[in-house]
């Protein structure tokens, strides 16, 4: 079963703050997810969003009095309440409003990617599914610098972040 994590960016007057109107936006998104990704306006995560996140805690350690802006980049942002009587199956809707955005961008920009690695690299899951350590290492490098850029384009646009789980 393939599970992702995908991120849109939007204008933030776009959106609306409805579960089934998102949730069509974000289908929609999620067809042409291939040409809105070359576009930089979409990113998706595999399975392994929760590691990515996990990574990022490692910045905790090295400036706990900043907040938590590490949070910002996976699981920043509001929830989009389902309606009363919304179908169950319905995805996790989220909105991060682009102040978050370009708290985002600018955590990803600041934080060294070797540094989070060297803490919380040994940690942290990804490495099933035959992979060795310098394969999810890789694998994790990746995201971030598809991350950074992600944000960094959004914040650049003053745009908001859509995040859907799709199963």
């Amino acid at each position: 079963m393939s599970i992702h994590l995908h991120l849109r960016a939007v204008a933030a007057f776009e959106i609306r703050d409805d579960h089934t109107w998102l949730r069509a936006f974000m289908s929609e998104a999620w067809n042409n997810h291939p040409d809105e990704y070359a576009a930089g306006i979409a990113y998706s995560i595999d399975k392994v969003w929760n590691s990515v996140n996990d990574l990022y805690a490692a910045a905790d350690l090295f400036d706990a009095d900043a907040g938590k802006p590490w949070t910002l980049p996976i699981y920043g942002g509001r929830p989009v309440a389902h309606g009363v009587d919304a179908d169950p199956t319905n995805p996790p809707l989220m909105v991060l409003e682009p102040t978050g955005v370009s708290q985002a961008a600018v955590f990803l920009a600041a934080v060294s990617f070797d540094a989070l690695w060297n803490v919380a690299g040994s940690k942290i899951g990804g490495f099933g599914e035959g992979k060795g350590e310098g394969q999810a290492r890789q694998e994790f490098f990746e995201h971030h610098g598809h991350l950074r850029r992600f944000y960094g384009r959004a914040a650049s646009a003053g745009q908001a972040v859509v995040k859907a789980v799709w199963a």
